[in-house]
């Protein structure tokens, strides 16, 4: 892996690595020595940091050699990302990334910078010569904290229980593999903001009632794309609450709109994408900017902005808009501050949506804290430990693994087990992956 690509994502020179340094007793103990010399480092600027990170990563990588691959998510933060494609990694968004491997079967240890759920997902669809490994297991989303597995399957099983075979489930890819089991066991699909209006619409094709895991906004928003309107979607709840109720104890009127609708959308949703507002959308519109924004934002938003759609959709605005355009941008803060970087090089003027400085409005602050946990001493550690043998087996990624964001305690399935959901939650990621790439 010592062969780089010209990164799309560029260090300059003086920039400080943009990362709120974690507490020592938040890493693990295998990656407490790394840390510490993270954290008496005079500065966080590149010519600091990077020959620290130099030392490590470049003699690991020439040990482990082409068959491994850096990963990360647009979304991360600390300039991960940065640092990812300096060490000749790959950064893409979440459907490009449960990809990778299938695509690179030559490839067989994969270290990805991101969120459990998405080296889960490359785990169920890898084979049994390849690895994935992940920097931080507590690395979460606070979408998927609020559906969990354990809080989905009894409203699964009841949704079962009076409407059988009508039942499909559509998994976002911001859920485990336990969850995208169930979208396999009833004959549907995974699917990521980038091609949620294809899937859904295939789902619903089949004249089945659609059971939206989630995020209730994104369900809301793809709806409207394709003419369904609120008469058609039942809004259940999500997390514990959405987990304590039944078809049962639903008032007469509530249910006869559950039997009526074509969608049950369960209720978490994204922290980062629920501050932005219509508000925050005029007040940039009348400056002169064009308003993009990520499909997770309350449909309200999404409604009067100029367009919407993935982090992929988002990037590849920016990196497209001629010298002079200005674009205010509604997603992960991570994710507007590097291509507000990288625009300004060209020109081109993006800021955050919700950053307005005025009065009556509070800015959105640093982006995804969860997602925030994967910063350089991860990385170094991560690497070092694969070459020494030394790597934690808990930084090892199952499919069906189950990892507490808050504690690191991991429950792991046994063989059978996860061959279950090896089984179901790849055939819900292979049908999206062939509703995705067909060819209209």
């Amino acid at each position: 892996m010592t062969t780089e690509r010209a990164p799309r994502i560029q260090l300059v020179p003086d920039m400080p690595i943009c990362q709120q340094d974690l507490p020592l007793d938040w890493y693990q103990e295998e990656f407490r020595p790394y840390a510490e010399e993270y954290l008496a480092l005079p500065d966080r600027t590149p010519a600091t940091v990077l020959p620290w990170m130099d030392s490590y990563i470049r003699p690991a990588l020439d040990v482990l050699g082409p068959k491994t691959m850096l990963l990360a998510h647009y979304y991360m933060g600390g300039e991960i990302v940065k640092l990812v494609e300096r060490y000749g990694g790959h950064i893409a968004d979440s459907y490009q990334l449960a990809l990778q491997a299938v695509r690179h079967p030559d490839k067989k240890i994969f270290v990805e910078s991101a969120v459990h759920f998405m080296a889960e997902a490359i785990a169920i669809l890898a084979g049994d010569d390849q690895q994935v490994w992940i920097t931080n297991p507590k690395s979460g989303c606070t979408m998927e904290m609020m559906a969990k597995d354990f809080m989905i399957e009894p409203v699964f099983d009841d949704l079962v229980a009076h409407y059988g075979d009508d039942i499909v489930v559509v998994a976002y890819m911001n859920t485990s593999g336990r969850v995208k089991a169930l979208a396999g066991r009833t004959g549907g699909a995974v699917c990521t903001s980038s091609n949620a209006k294809r899937v859904v619409s295939w789902a619903l094709a089949q004249g089945r009632k659609v059971f939206f895991v989630p995020d209730r906004h994104l369900g809301e928003v793809v709806a409207g794309w394709i003419g369904l309107g609120p008469a058609d979607l039942f809004a259940w709840g999500g997390g514990t609450t959405g987990s304590a109720q039944t078809v049962a104890g639903l008032s007469p009127a509530d249910r006869a709109r559950l039997d009526r609708a074509k969608m049950v959308l369960w209720g978490s949703f994204c922290g980062v994408h629920t501050v932005f507002t219509p508000a925050h959308v005029h007040w940039w519109r009348e400056r002169g900017y064009r308003v993009l924004v990520h499909p997770e934002c309350p449909k309200v938003v999404v409604d009067v902005a100029d367009g919407a759609g993935s982090t992929s959709y988002l990037w590849d605005a920016v990196e497209q808009s001629p010298a002079g355009s200005k674009l205010a941008i509604a997603t992960e803060g991570h994710f507007v501050r590097n291509a507000r970087e990288q625009a300004a090089r060209r020109g081109v003027d993006v800021v955050n949506l919700a950053d307005i400085p005025a009065p009556g409005f509070q800015g959105m602050g640093c982006g995804c804290a969860t997602m925030s946990r994967n910063d350089p001493p991860h990385l170094v550690a991560i690497l070092d430990l694969l070459v020494k043998g030394r790597a934690p087996d808990l930084n090892r990624v199952f499919a069906g693994d189950s990892v507490s964001e808050t504690t690191g305690l991991r429950e792991r399935l046994d063989s059978a087990e996860r061959a279950a959901v090896v089984r179901d939650a790849r055939r819900s990621l292979e049908r999206m992956i062939e509703i995705t790439e067909q060819r209209d």
